[in-house]
């Protein structure tokens, strides 16, 4: 793979920052693009490594890491429509589609609005453990602790926020109707500051916890014989939520989720501090799929 090239790509209320990594040698394969929601280009970077005889795309989506937003031209919160259009317009700025895309988490989300938005734009979507309330039997319950964690960070700030977060994404299982009244984790025990630094800029929970949970994939777009679309979910997963909202998802799409070797950060190499997880057999099995 040849070394990365920066772009910046001007876009309503904000600028994008993507990458490209132009395949060593020409391949006939597409341009690979990888995404996430709020995670940034660098949590893709040990993954993208295993991607070499391919172009691979990654971004910043607006708001996180080198990506800005325009608050004072903002005119609504970005929800998952507005960054399935930037998705749409790095993928032009690179030349166009089909391409074939990877995505985690939010970006998951994001993936599947692009595919019934923009099918000429991807050749096949793999959407690893989208966070969507909307696929659970707790939806209800589960919107309402989101709900909570931006309430409580508006309130409290990001540790007391992101204690919650963890809370609800390590909990098995479906959520209580009262879960969201439970005392408040302490974010010391998380390893997370206590005390509230007064900003209020953080991209997940200033907008995405009250612009995900509502959100409902347009299945019968996405099942109607456009690119291919494959919900993913990962073997370590478990009951968490965003197993359970993956293996929702591929239900309401009449599929049966793709089983992906480690959890919900599979591909991880540990690029935020964190231990890695098992991102060579991670990229084996996204390989696989792609070639399937």
């Amino acid at each position: 793979m040849t070394d990365k090239k920066t772009f910046t790509l001007e876009v309503p209320s904000g600028v994008l920052t993507y990458d490209v990594r132009e395949a060593a040698t020409p391949s006939e394969e597409p341009p690979l693009v990888l995404i996430g929601l709020p995670m940034g280009a660098e949590g893709f970077t040990t993954l993208a490594g295993h991607f070499a005889d391919r172009t691979v795309v990654t971004y910043d989506p607006r708001g996180v890491e080198r990506s800005t937003r325009d608050l004072d031209t903002e005119t609504e919160l970005p929800g998952v429509a507005t960054h399935a259009e930037d998705v749409h317009r790095v993928i032009q700025a690179v030349g166009g589609g089909p391409v074939d895309l990877f995505a985690s988490s939010g970006g998951a989300v994001v993936a599947l609005e692009l595919a019934a938005a923009h099918p000429e734009d991807v050749r096949t979507v793999v959407a690893h453990e989208p966070p969507l309330a909307t696929a659970l039997p707790d939806r209800e319950a589960m919107t309402a602790a989101m709900t909570d964690m931006h309430d409580t960070y508006q309130a409290k700030g990001f540790g007391a926020a992101m204690a919650k977060f963890i809370t609800v994404l390590m909990a098995e299982g479906e959520l209580t109707a009262d879960y969201a009244k439970q005392p408040d984790p302490d974010p010391a025990a998380f390893g997370l500051p206590t005390e509230d630094d007064g900003s209020r800029d953080d991209l997940m929970f200033g907008v995405n916890m009250l612009v995900l949970p509502p959100y409902e994939p347009q299945y019968e777009a996405l099942g109607s014989g456009g690119p291919r679309v494959l919900i993913a979910v990962g073997a370590d997963t478990g009951e968490q939520m965003t197993g359970r909202a993956a293996r929702g998802a591929a239900a309401l799409l009449g599929s049966e989720p793709v089983v992906f070797p480690g959890g919900h950060g599979g591909f991880s190499g540990g690029e935020y501090g964190q231990p890695a997880d098992k991102p060579v057999e991670f990229a084996a099995k996204l390989r696989e799929v792609l070639t399937s």
